[in-house]
């Protein structure tokens, strides 16, 4: 033991640090893996090992350079929200409008609630605030809410001593934050006899019922006012949300074009919602068994990814491509969601287009479009750092609050996440696009959480088992528990006493409340549904947000 601490005290600073967080990477990655019941620590495995290898650092006499530790935290955590921020911001403002309105507001219930029950053990326990605050974050598992809280209490000027208390709590709370959410969910399905198959179905069919899917169907072009009309003229199309895809003519497959101009007998392709199917049937004519294939003709159809930064922002009119080319963009998805396209739909970085038109015609718009799979691949490194650098900068501005003794500061936890998500929302910037691709943003995301976790970890691990073992640990584990389960439970049955909410939805809200991917995966194995994944969706970056800024209320409301 003494030579292997003699080698490493001999290494340089750096090579220390780096040797630390290789270990505890490794070492926590490993007990994340390791699931009892099928539930395991996850990714905060690594802030036990941190624990362990900080405790044994201790006894053994190593001390890692406090400025280089302090590097590697902040860094991950910037990493760590920034990437969130890029991955919800294109679904950020949509979730909060009608359907998921009422969902956001129980999750900010729960978010308040919280840190009332926090607030409340502060008061009447005694329990300083730094831990209290480490307990807040540990009980509802948000490792971003510990970063803001710790940058809140260095910037009020907080001892040394204070600013390891945070750490110290998160890691008593953790344990239950991870058990509490499964154990309410468990507690809800049996108190009140839930069938998570019936929730599915249940779910299946209000979907199918509320949700105006894209269908197609094939008109024939009986009413003769319609003779020589255009179809760009056509009353009722662009409200109905509905397109002419294809058309058939005397025999002959067509791609049919705004100015074209109709003929009785024609039999039209469109692709809409169901309703506005059946609206345009009633003005044009009768369905037709006719089937519009583009097999055996001259068409084709192909799917394009825009990713050509030329052509971002522009609408589909100005860019010219469907009369340049004589081809029919029939639909786009975006974000997994399919939409008609009309004249002055602006394409956005990522957008899938369907093209219909020869294959000549086909590959020369994908030209225009770019359809790169190495561009749609690529990390765009200058918009990221960009993005970074504005995240840094909105963190820092003071923001008045009325009724706070101080102004807010969204600071290292705050201001990236905010910035991801506005950057992610507008998209581009001229040639600047702000698009992470999947993998991409997985592997940043999980990167910086280590480092952050590493850190946090090693920094508490010379205090944790004396705190365990001769200090409160116990009273804090308990009072955890309290600030994970009193929302909870206040908030499940709420949902499903007073709002009737799906059971599987029920059970994404809560996970997303907590920030919770490990309890995601627990409702989801329940059912084969969406339900859980949508709701935690939904809910998901409105509470990220609040619970980096409760920390900071918290500490300018009592400190």
């Amino acid at each position: 033991m003494e030579l292997l601490t003699g080698l490493i005290g001999d290494l340089p600073a750096v090579a220390q640090v780096i040797l630390m967080l290789s270990l505890v990477t490794v070492l926590g990655l490993a007990l994340g893996e390791i699931k009892l019941g099928g539930v395991g620590l996850g990714i905060g495995g690594v802030l036990f090992a941190g624990i362990a290898v900080g405790h044994a650092a201790k006894l053994a006499g190593l001390s890692l350079d406090h400025a280089m530790l302090d590097f590697a935290r902040e860094f991950g955590l910037i990493l760590f929200v920034y990437s969130i921020g890029i991955q919800v911001g294109p679904g950020f403002f949509s979730a909060l409008k009608r359907s998921g309105l009422a969902l956001n507001l129980m999750a900010a219930a729960m978010v308040g609630l919280g840190a009332a029950t926090a607030v409340a053990i502060h008061l009447a326990g005694g329990l300083p605030l730094p831990v209290v605050l480490g307990l807040f974050s540990g009980a509802v598992t948000n490792t971003p809410s510990l970063g803001a809280a710790q940058q809140v209490l260095k910037e009020v000027g907080a001892a040394p001593e204070m600013l390891a208390l945070p750490s110290l709590g998160y890691a008593m709370a953790y344990p239950f934050g991870i058990a509490g959410i499964l154990i309410t969910m468990l507690a809800v399905k049996a108190l009140f006899r839930l069938d998570p198959a019936e929730a599915a179905r249940a779910f299946e069919e209000r979907r199918r019922s509320d949700v105006a899917a894209l269908e197609t169907m094939n008109v024939a072009v009986r009413n003769e006012a319609l003779g020589g009309r255009a179809i760009g003229d056509l009353p009722g199309l662009a409200d109905c949300g509905v397109i002419v895809s294809r058309m058939m003519r005397d025999g002959r497959l067509r791609v049919p074009h705004d100015g074209t101009l109709l003929q009785a007998g024609d039999v039209l392709h469109l692709v809409g919602p169901k309703p506005g199917l059946l609206r345009m049937q009633s003005v044009l004519g009768p369905e037709s068994d006719l089937k519009l294939t583009t097999k055996g003709t001259d068409l084709t159809w192909a799917r394009v990814v825009v990713t050509n930064a030329q052509v971002l922002g522009r609408s589909i009119a100005a860019l010219n491509v469907q009369d340049s080319y004589d081809v029919r963009i029939s639909r786009v998805v975006r974000s997994g969601v399919e939409l008609v396209p009309d004249a002055a739909f602006r394409l956005q970085f990522g957008d899938i287009v369907n093209v219909i038109g020869t294959p000549e015609h086909i590959r020369q718009v994908a030209g225009v479009l770019g359809n790169s799979e190495r561009r749609l691949q690529q990390v765009h490194l200058v918009p990221m750092f960009l993005g970074i650098l504005v995240g840094l900068l909105l963190g820092s501005v003071p923001l008045a609050v009325p009724g706070l003794p101080a102004p807010l500061k969204l600071g290292l936890a705050g201001g990236p996440l905010i910035a991801a998500i506005l950057l992610a929302r507008v998209g581009h910037v001229g040639p600047l696009v702000w698009f992470m691709p999947p993998v991409a943003n997985t592997a940043l995301r999980e990167l910086g959480i280590v480092l952050f976790l590493a850190v946090v970890g090693f920094r508490s691990g010379d205090r944790f088992v004396d705190t365990l073992v001769h200090g409160d640990g116990l009273a804090w584990m308990a009072c955890g528990a309290l600030i994970t389960i009193v929302p909870l439970m206040a908030v499940a049955l709420f949902a499903h006493l007073a709002m009737r909410l799906n059971y599987l939805s029920l059970c994404g809200l809560l996970a997303g409340s907590m920030t919770d991917p490990p309890a995601l995966a627990f409702a989801g194995a329940m059912a084969r549904s969406e339900a859980p994944a949508l709701a935690y969706a939904t809910v998901y970056p409105l509470v990220m947000c609040l619970r980096i800024l409760a920390p900071q209320v918290m500490v300018l409301l009592l400190a």
